[in-house]
C-alpha cells in the first residue's frame, strides 16, 4: 500500500480510509448486484460505502440510516451512494426498502446502553431479527463485536472462531450474542448465506483505541493498565476485509475475527508519549486476561494487515498533537465491567 507519512486533514483521512484494493475489486466481481448498506451512518458506514462505489462505480450502492447528522445524506450522495432514510426498527420501513443482493448489516448500539439497556436490546436483536427476515434471499454480512467472547489469556493469540460466544458481563455484549444468535437462526431456516464480522478496534484518527490513549497522553491523564491489551486494525482495511467479505459467506452464517495482532497498552503508551515529547501516566497492572482474537483465518482469506502499528502510531500523534477532530466517543476500551 502507498501510505503516506502523515495525515493533512480531515478529507485526506477519508480518502484514504476509503481507498478500495484491487483485491475488493476482485472480490466484488465474484459477489454481483446491488449492495446495501443498513446503518450506514455509524462510524464506519460512510467511508465503507464510498469504498464500495470507489471499488466498482458501475454497482447501486444503497446506504440506509435515519440520516441525523446533518450534511452526511448529501456527502454520500456527492461520492454516488444512494440514500434512503429509514428507521430500521421499523417492519414497514423495512418492507418498503429495495431487494438487494449484498446486505452489509452496520446497525447496532453500544455508547449510552447503560440507563436504557432495553433500547441496546432492540437494536442489537430485534433489528437484527427483522432485518434477517425481510433480506432472507440476500447474502447478508453483519458486523459483530469481539465482546461476544470471554476474556481469555494475554499469553496467547486471542479467541478463535470456535470459542462459544458467552460474553463476560454487561448488558451491550450480551445483546451483541443475541444479535449473532438471530442472524444464524434466520440463517439456519432460510439458508441465508452470509458471515458475523467479529471487528476488535478500528482505528480512525478520530476515533479509537490508539486515539483514546493518544489523548491522554497528552492530557497527562491517567492511563489504567488493567486491560492491557487489544487488537487494532487500520480502519480502510476493516473497510476492505468485510466489503471482501461478501465473496466468502457460508450457508449458515459463521463468525470470522476481523483486527489486527495484539498490542500492548503499555507499550502503546510509551510510544505515543515519545512522539508526542510527554511522559505517559500509567496506572495500575495488567490484568492476565483481555478480550482478545486470533485473526489467523482473516489473514489467509485477505492476507495480514498492511497498515503497520508504528504508522498508526506515526499518524495519532501526529493527528492528535495538531488538534485534529474527534468524534468524541472514547471507546472505553478499558472497561472490564461491560458497562457503556
Amino acid at each position: 500500500m502507498d501510505l503516506p507519512d502523515r495525515i493533512a486533514d480531515l478529507e485526506a483521512l477519508k480518502e484514504l480510509m476509503s481507498r478500495p484494493s484491487p483485491e475488493l475489486q476482485a472480490a466484488l466481481a465474484r459477489s454481483p448486484g446491488d449492495l446495501m448498506i443498513l446503518g450506514v451512518g455509524g462510524k464506519m458506514g460512510p467511508t465503507l460505502a464510498r469504498m464500495a462505489k470507489r471499488a466498482d462505480p458501475a454497482r447501486r450502492v444503497i446506504g440506509v440510516a435515519r440520516f441525523s447528522e446533518p450534511g452526511l445524506q448529501q456527502r454520500l450522495e456527492s461520492w454516488g451512494v444512494e440514500c434512503i432514510a429509514a428507521d430500521l426498527l421499523s417492519r414497514e420501513a423495512l418492507a418498503r426498502l429495495p431487494d438487494a443482493a449484498s446486505i452489509v448489516f452496520m446497525a447496532g448500539r453500544k455508547f449510552g446502553s447503560t440507563g436504557s439497556e432495553w433500547l441496546t436490546w432492540a437494536m442489537n436483536a430485534h433489528v437484527p431479527a427483522l432485518v434477517a427476515e425481510r433480506f432472507a434471499t440476500s447474502r447478508i454480512v453483519a458486523f459483530s463485536t469481539a465482546c461476544v467472547y470471554p476474556f481469555v489469556s494475554t499469553a496467547g493469540d486471542g479467541a478463535t472462531e470456535d470459542q462459544p460466544p458467552t460474553a463476560p458481563s454487561g448488558e451491550y455484549a450480551n445483546s451483541c450474542v443475541a444479535r449473532e444468535r438471530l442472524f444464524q437462526h434466520f440463517s439456519h431456516e432460510k439458508q441465508t448465506p452470509g458471515r458475523l464480522l467479529r471487528l476488535s478496534y478500528a482505528i480512525d484518527m478520530r476515533y479509537g483505541v490508539l486515539h483514546d490513549v493518544a489523548r491522554k497522553v497528552l492530557a497527562r491523564e491517567p492511563i489504567d493498565l488493567a486491560m492491557g491489551h487489544a487488537n487494532i486494525i487500520w480502519q480502510g482495511e476493516a473497510n476492505d476485509w468485510a466489503l471482501r467479505t461478501l465473496a466468502h459467506c457460508t450457508t449458515p452464517t459463521t463468525p470470522l475475527n476481523l483486527s489486527g495482532p495484539k498490542v500492548s497498552i503499555r507499550q502503546v503508551a510509551q510510544a505515543l508519549g515519545e512522539r508526542l515529547g510527554v511522559a505517559p501516566v500509567l496506572t495500575g497492572t495488567e490484568a492476565p486476561t483481555a478480550w482478545l482474537v486470533d485473526c489467523s483465518e482473516a489473514f489467509r482469506l485477505f492476507g495480514p494487515p498492511q497498515v503497520p502499528l508504528e504508522r498508526m502510531l506515526d499518524w495519532t500523534a501526529d493527528w492528535v498533537q495538531r488538534g485534529g477532530a474527534t468524534l468524541g466517543k472514547p471507546t472505553h476500551y478499558e472497561a472490564r465491567d461491560g458497562k457503556y
